[in-house]
């Protein structure tokens, strides 16, 4: 048996200090090297520790901290003297199985800020263009289900119902009817007004489409609506409320991931607002717009009265909420409406007795 005798401080002849993992006491004790290392207190044994067993611990310079696989999880032995350290160590084979060390933290460090910076790439270029690819290919039957719940959602949050005026209903479905035709497009289309005073129109996925009072009290005239409805159909058209929900729910996955929340609820929240927000990439908004002029021009009308629409309630009101506020709406979407504007060919879209129906709708009690 190696017996090796000092002062460490503490008692007279410790060595180091025992810590045994199951009290807070601080024990002076002294050390033996044999086929193991023996830790003695006032001359007895109080525990024996494998050198295969024995790991390296954080601690600070000048002091060895270790511990035992064998031994309690927070059992330690602190040993300040160099030269006795340096025992231990030459005969603890494995004293750094574990322990990172600068170059294990640097290499940990490294490879996390790999990851984070490759989820970063990810949401900026991959889901963008998942969604994308993938819109088109979602069901229609699950399009229709994803907007029957969403309609749901929608109404129990405004609290609107249908406005069901007969003569209203009629006016609003010569309207859309003759859009839809227009537009050439080759499924059903949902539509209705919904009684809110939100100024607002949107479409949701499964071809629906709505009209909600407040924007229609501020119209005035068919053509506003015709465009503000065409540039809804355009969302329809190039599934952006499908892009949109499959854009936000990847993108909420992979930042959860990123810091550590991959319960699911940030991707619900991104979902539910790409569907009522209405909240579309500039992209989107864009191509709508040029779904909507392209529209207009079918019918022989003018698109600007849309962005003319548009800016009346963003620009004028721009301090106050609305949910149409989310859209890119500015002066450069007017000036481009404006210059996409040609002398109006086609008959009105609504006499002056279906306008003043369809302004009326929601007068009459609504219907669910």
């Amino acid at each position: 048996m190696d017996s090796v005798q000092g002062d460490s401080g503490g008692a007279t002849g410790a060595q180091a200090l025992y810590f045994d993992g199951l009290s807070n006491t601080r024990r002076p004790v002294t050390i033996a090297f044999s086929d193991q290392l023996d830790i003695r207190q006032d001359g007895s044994i109080v525990a024996r520790w494998a050198y295969s067993d024995i790991r390296r611990s954080d601690s600070p310079a000048g002091i060895l901290r270790v511990a035992c696989l064998s031994a309690p999880p927070l059992a330690r032995l602190e040993i300040r003297d160099a030269t006795l350290a340096a025992k231990l160590a030459s005969r603890s084979t494995e004293l750094d199985a574990h322990h990172l060390g600068r170059r294990g933290v640097a290499r940990i460090v490294g490879w996390s800020l790999a990851a984070a910076i490759s989820i970063i790439v990810v949401v900026l270029f991959g889901v963008p263009l998942a969604a994308d690819r993938l819109a088109p290919l979602v069901p229609k039957a699950l399009e229709r289900r994803i907007g029957d719940a969403a309609e749901a959602q929608i109404k129990g949050l405004f609290g609107a119902k249908v406005c069901g005026d007969r003569e209203g209903q009629a006016a609003f479905s010569t309207l859309v009817n003759r859009l839809h035709a227009a537009a050439g497009f080759d499924g059903p289309l949902e539509s209705a007004v919904l009684s809110t005073s939100v100024p607002n129109a949107f479409a949701l996925p499964g071809g629906k489409v709505f009209l909600l009072k407040g924007l229609l009290e501020k119209a005035e005239s068919p053509d506003e609506i015709a465009g503000v409805l065409a540039h809804e159909l355009g969302h329809v058209k190039h599934h952006d409320n499908m892009r949109a929900l499959i854009h936000n729910g990847g993108t909420s996955f992979l930042v959860g991931l990123l810091f550590g929340d991959i319960t699911g609820s940030g991707a619900l929240i991104f979902a539910s607002r790409s569907l009522v927000e209405a909240s579309y990439s500039r992209e989107a908004e864009e191509g709508a717009d040029t779904f909507a002029i392209e529209v207009m021009r079918a019918l022989g009308r003018s698109p600007k009265p849309m962005a003319e629409l548009m800016f009346r309630v963003t620009g004028k009101e721009g301090s106050g909420f609305t949910i149409l506020s989310s859209h890119p709406l500015t002066e450069d979407r007017l000036a481009r409406m404006g210059k996409e504007e040609r002398p109006v060919t086609g008959a009105p879209l609504l006499t002056a007795e279906e306008w003043k129906a369809l302004k009326a709708i929601c007068g009459s009690a609504a219907k669910t």
